[in-house]
């Protein structure tokens, strides 16, 4: 019997991001059982080699040089923080040389030979978004409360340039560790400086204490909007309704979303995984059923292991069916044409308001002088 293919998935199965990393490790579980129930990939049977990153950037980087180093995996899927990335990207990539597939959505501008995106970028979220809202809302004025690593920082950037190019301003930026309590001094600013908008890219586990202290000031009472790009279904749950009611999101997909495939995609998930955490877009969810399906379509049409021709082949892969819509990666971008949706939260639960149709990533190309060995920004 030939050997199995193996796949390493590291996700944060433990810790604060774990609601989101056992979604992650849950669809990693359904989609290579479903390869292995249509007889595997290249006649092989498909091996999911799991491992916990316990939202621990150092633990991710230990497990990405055991998948590469002991297990000698064909390709590697996971990470949620844009700096697990990072720790993945050093002994997986950098050192490893091996094929890695990041699923959430981010900050966009990896741009490595080696590595595929297929979550949305800002191109995907910020540039639909912010004219349609204050187009919307009549919203000139913006507040950037922010966890500091790379992810709020090209966001924010993102978000300035959309604002002022649309007429707006931004009131205030700041930055804050991860885990974060105490932000009343930042919500006494934004409700002295008139903000209507609060993007928020505060994160977990310091997300929570800021809704808190936004909601109880009385932001959205007086009428003001807030926006969270990577919000959906699992973190709503996690505060109480009051705390986000109105709060617009821009997703590839949403549980409301109607589609036939769609539908039954998350019916076959809720019911192989009853209770667990939910099947979403912010979770990187999607990200991960379409980095499965699309490597193992490439596998397919190269016929063969060799991680060249499977970047080939990868390159140009499509989904005819997926999680809100087709996706289709952009050859030489390494990052996916995705559906897009704006969402609003009302009484706990997220309502579609715009459908935006197929948005372009507009990332870089991957130029084939750049070496993976490049120094990434931190």
């Amino acid at each position: 019997m030939k050997d199995a293919i193996k796949v390493g998935v590291i996700t944060d199965q433990t810790g604060p991001l774990s609601f989101a990393g056992i979604a992650n490790a849950n669809v990693a579980r359904m989609v290579v059982a479903d390869l292995n129930e249509e007889g595997g990939l290249l006649g092989r049977r498909v091996e999911l080699i799991l491992e916990d990153s316990a939202t621990i950037d150092s633990v991710a980087e230990a497990k990405a040089t055991k998948l590469v180093e002991h297990d000698r995996v064909d390709v590697i899927l996971g990470g949620i923080y844009s700096s697990t990335r990072q720790a993945i990207k050093g002994p997986a990539v950098v050192k490893g040389r091996t094929l890695y597939i990041y699923p959430e959505q981010y900050e966009g501008q990896e741009a490595d030979p080696l590595i595929f995106c297929t979550g949305p970028v800002p191109a995907q979220q910020v540039e639909p978004l912010i004219p349609w809202l204050m187009q919307k809302t009549g919203a000139k004025k913006f507040y950037l409360p922010s966890a500091d690593y790379i992810w709020p920082r090209v966001m924010n950037k993102k978000v300035r340039e959309a604002v002022t190019a649309n007429g707006g301003t931004i009131a205030g930026e700041e930055y804050y560790p991860v885990d974060h309590a105490d932000y009343r001094a930042t919500v006494e600013r934004i409700m002295a400086s008139g903000t209507e908008v609060v993007f928020n890219t505060t994160v977990p586990p310091g997300f929570g204490p800021f809704f808190e202290q936004l909601h109880d000031a009385g932001f959205q009472k007086r009428g003001g909007h807030v926006v969270c790009t990577y919000f959906e279904e699992n973190f709503l749950d996690f505060l109480p309704a009051a705390h986000t009611e109105g709060l617009y999101s821009c997703l590839d997909y949403y549980q409301t979303v109607s589609d036939p495939f769609s539908k039954s995609l998350l019916a076959r998930y809720e019911s192989m995984f009853p209770g667990s955490a939910k099947f979403t877009s912010g979770s990187a969810s999607t990200g991960m059923y379409r980095g499965l399906m699309l490597w193992a379509a490439a596998v397919r049409e190269a016929g063969t292991l060799n991680q060249a021709d499977v970047i080939r082949a990868l390159d140009h892969a499509k989904l005819a069916r997926g999680p809100g819509g087709t996706a289709e990666m952009v050859p030489g971008q390494h990052h996916l044409r995705l559906n897009m949706y704006i969402a609003q939260a009302h009484n706990g639960k997220f309502e579609v308001v715009k459908d935006l149709g197929v948005i372009e990533p507009k990332e870089a190309i991957v130029g084939a002088a750049q070496k993976s060995s490049e120094p990434v920004a931190a």
